[in-house]
């Protein structure tokens, strides 16, 4: 398949075919200065908000050949790209500028502990001055597309 590696990975600035099979897209930016467990631990809250906003994403339970039963996923890709902190801000003003709703994660949120807390130290902070380390967004294909423009894949 043009665009792959031979595993079928996606080489950054290839055109993606996987998620192109939906009419909407998952994607997370990340900044490129997170430490591996930090761009880990903010993909995962990020996609947590994804998938809590709109749960028909979620596909159907998991099972093993023996019936062991496991938990449901997203039923479609997530791509995940990193970008400095100007192209992560550019995303998170291009979402909203279109009227989608997004998660965001911001550096004062590696300092707290629970819920409250994060719903806190993002609620003390304007939209402009938000120290955004990442965000999640899911839409139209091609609105997302535009939205990460300037994000490469993450490595």
């Amino acid at each position: 398949m043009p665009g792959t590696y031979k595993t079928g990975a996606v080489r950054p600035g290839d055109a993606d075919p996987v998620s192109s099979a939906f009419d909407t897209k998952v994607a997370v930016v990340l900044r490129d200065d997170l430490a591996g467990w930090q761009a880990l631990n903010v993909t995962a809250f990020l996609v947590s908000g994804i998938t809590a906003a709109t749960p028909e994403l979620i596909g159907e339970p998991y099972a093993d050949a023996d019936g062991t039963a496991y938990l449901p996923m997203l039923g479609q890709p997530v791509m995940v790209f990193a970008g400095d902190a100007a192209v992560v801000r550019a995303a998170h003003g291009r979402a909203l500028g279109r009227g989608l709703r997004i998660a965001v994660f911001t550096a004062d949120l590696f300092a707290t502990g629970n819920d409250a807390d994060n719903r806190a130290a993002v609620a003390k902070v304007g939209r402009d001055d938000l120290d955004l380390v990442g965000i999640a967004v899911h839409g139209p294909r091609n609105a997302v597309d535009k939205i990460v423009k300037g994000a490469r894949m993450h490595p």
